[in-house]
């Protein structure tokens, strides 16, 4: 596994690889604060708050500057993140940032579409 390699430009391949870690691991990252998590309004539509979530934590600690100094990288386990996150965000009109680069650019995807992609990939590892 391609553990300190870092994140490349293709967002594609960025998904794939937040996918198959969080599967092998257990578990993503995201950044909380005193204020709760860290959000950002979505490239395509401002009025959509978007929550990036990472496969490895030194991809999340790049983003603990500016104005995310203060955030922390915290763990969520995968299956936290399928049963209860997930389902959530969606209900909440949240997108998932996945695996953003450190220009936080990447894909912003459904919270369901990522529910089932997680779940197609792992039943097909089974």
């Amino acid at each position: 596994m391609q553990q300190e390699e870092s994140l490349s430009d293709d967002f594609d391949e960025n998904y794939d690889r937040f996918i198959d870690e969080a599967i092998a691991t257990g578990c993503v990252w995201g950044l909380e604060s005193d204020e709760g998590w860290a959000l950002c309004p979505s490239v395509s539509n401002e009025e959509i708050s978007v929550m990036p979530l990472w496969s490895q934590p030194e991809f999340a600690q790049q983003h603990c500057r500016d104005e995310w100094s203060g955030y922390r990288v915290i763990p969520i386990s995968l299956e936290e993140l399928l049963d209860d996150w997930l389902p959530g965000m969606h209900e909440d009109v949240l997108l998932i940032g996945v695996n953003w680069n450190s220009d936080l650019e990447g894909e912003e995807i459904e919270p369901l579409d990522l529910l089932e992609d997680i779940d197609r990939v792992a039943s097909e590892e089974d």
